[in-house]
C-alpha cells in the first residue's frame, strides 16, 4: 500500500469537526481536552507523524508518555477545541498557527485517567522549524505512517469488563538509533483510528472494542 502523503485521499476520508457522524463525548466527570495529530509529508516517501515524550514532572497525569502535541481546554483562552489544540501546538513545539494546515477530524476518544480527547488531523511543511518547550517536552520523536499501519507492530491487552472485551493497544518503536518508544493508550488508540479510517486496515481483535463513558466514568483515576 502507498503511505506517501495523499492530501486529498487523507481529506476524504476524515470528518468534519462539527459533523453528525462523528463520535463525541461529553461527560461532567471528564475533562475536555485537544491534540493535534501532526503530519510531516515527504516527496518520495511515506510521512511521519510528530509524536512527543512528555517531560516526567510531579502531579502530571500524562508524565513521561508518548503523545500528540495537546492539552486541556481553557475556559479564558479558548474559543473551542480547535483553538486548544492549535494553542497547545504552538506552545509545546513553537509551530505557529499559519504554518498549520488542518485536514479534518477523527472521533473523539477518551481515557481512564478521565480525559476526553478530540483529535485534529494537520500537516506541516518538511522544512517547518520545531523548538520543543522543555517544561513539558523531553523529547520529539517522528515516526513514519506506515510503521503503524504493519499489524506486526500493533499489540492489544485484552480486559474483561461486564462480560464484553476491552483492548488496550500499544506500539514498540526502535529508531534507527535503536532507541526504544512505547505508545500505548489514547495516543495508540487514535492513531489505529486513523489508520483504518484512512486506509481500511482494521489491527483490533475480533469481538474486541474500546471503553466507552459508561465503562470508565466510576473507574477514573483522580
Amino acid at each position: 500500500m502507498d503511505f506517501n502523503f495523499d492530501k486529498n485521499h487523507i481529506q476524504n476520508k476524515l470528518k468534519d469537526y462539527h459533523s453528525k457522524d462523528r463520535l463525541t463525548w461529553h461527560h461532567e466527570d471528564f475533562i475536555n481536552a485537544a491534540v493535534v495529530f501532526l503530519i510531516i509529508p515527504y516527496e518520495n516517501r511515506p510521512y511521519d507523524l510528530v509524536l512527543i515524550k512528555r517531560t516526567k514532572r510531579e502531579n502530571d497525569k500524562h508524565s513521561g508518555e508518548m503523545s500528540f502535541p495537546g492539552g486541556k481546554f481553557d475556559y479564558i483562552l479558548d474559543k473551542n477545541y480547535l483553538d486548544t489544540a492549535l494553542r497547545e501546538l504552538n506552545e509545546e513545539l513553537g509551530i505557529p498557527h499559519s504554518e498549520v494546515q488542518i485536514l479534518g477530524c477523527i472521533d473523539d476518544h477518551l481515557t481512564p485517567k478521565g480525559f476526553i480527547i478530540t483529535p485534529f488531523v494537520a500537516y506541516i511543511n518538511e522544512n517547518q522549524k520545531l523548538i520543543k518547550q522543555d517544561a513539558e517536552v523531553h523529547e520529539i520523536v517522528k515516526i513514519p505512517v506506515n510503521f503503524f499501519a504493519n499489524k506486526k507492530n500493533y499489540s492489544e491487552k485484552i480486559f474483561i469488563v461486564k462480560d464484553e472485551f476491552i483492548a488496550l493497544g500499544r506500539y514498540e518503536y526502535f529508531s534507527p538509533k535503536n532507541k526504544k518508544y512505547v505508545v500505548f493508550g489514547a495516543t495508540a488508540h487514535i492513531i489505529h483510528n486513523f489508520i483504518e479510517r484512512v486506509y481500511k486496515i482494521g489491527l483490533m481483535k475480533p469481538r474486541v472494542r474500546r471503553a466507552t463513558i459508561d465503562d470508565l466514568k466510576d473507574k477514573i483515576v483522580k
